[in-house]
């Protein structure tokens, strides 16, 4: 297995140094890179050539959520996947980091058998959201439904009865296992409606399909 190549964005020393341990010490990860601000996140997204920025989101300069944006929208870094980890998991910055791109979001409280695991989903791949995460998205859309952006109509009129089904089942923090185990089908089935579903809609990751869910209306309560 190919070692996954980490950048690590915080403007802290100290809880660098300890992401830096904790990372380097399991035998697939790798740190790469530290960067202190948004901006030497973006450059060493680049010349390290990272599979996972770690991102913390309020830095000096240009913060996490500006550098997220310019990961992501650089069509030269569309390997790259940014994970945000932040202190301030209950607030507005859940809704700001995902739709900035990243592909997943953490308080610093995690676990660290936790968030080596989420390394190691969001460079496969896949898309990372806690609980809290979830639930606060689904709150502030609750709370603020003027706040979604109207999609695309034709698109979602793409989407076939199951897809629809399945993208609210994933907004509710489901995994494919357990939407497997709800709906009586295969994981396998449910990752190809998965994927189907973010390929007509113009979600890049789950986490995205998330967002464009509650945009939509396709997920409401």
């Amino acid at each position: 297995m190919d070692t996954v190549r980490v950048v690590l964005a915080d403007d802290q020393a100290l809880i660098r140094a300890g992401f830096r341990v904790l990372i380097n010490s399991a035998p697939d990860l790798e740190v790469v890179g530290e960067a202190t601000d948004g901006d030497g996140a973006v450059q060493l997204a680049r010349t390290a050539r990272a599979d996972v920025v770690l991102m913390d989101i309020r830095m000096p300069g240009t913060d996490g959520l500006e550098a997220t944006r310019r990961i992501t929208q650089d069509d030269d870094l569309a390997g790259v996947k940014v994970l945000v980890l932040s202190t301030f998991e209950i607030d507005e910055y859940v809704f700001e980091a995902l739709r900035a791109g990243a592909s997943g979001f953490l308080g610093k409280g995690v676990e660290p058998d936790q968030l080596i695991g989420a390394i190691r989903l969001v460079a496969a791949g896949e898309a990372l959201l806690s609980p809290t995460a979830t639930r606060t998205l689904i709150a502030h859309f609750l709370a603020d439904p003027n706040r979604a952006r109207a999609v695309n109509h034709v698109q979602l009129a793409d989407l076939t009865t199951r897809e629809r089904q399945i993208t609210a089942m994933v907004a509710t923090g489901l995994s494919n296992r357990e939407i497997a185990e709800r709906l009586t089908v295969s994981p396998l089935t449910v990752k190809t409606h998965v994927n189907r579903a973010m390929a007509k809609l113009g979600a890049r990751d789950r986490a995205q399909l998330v967002v464009i869910a509650y945009q939509s209306g396709l997920a409401s309560t």
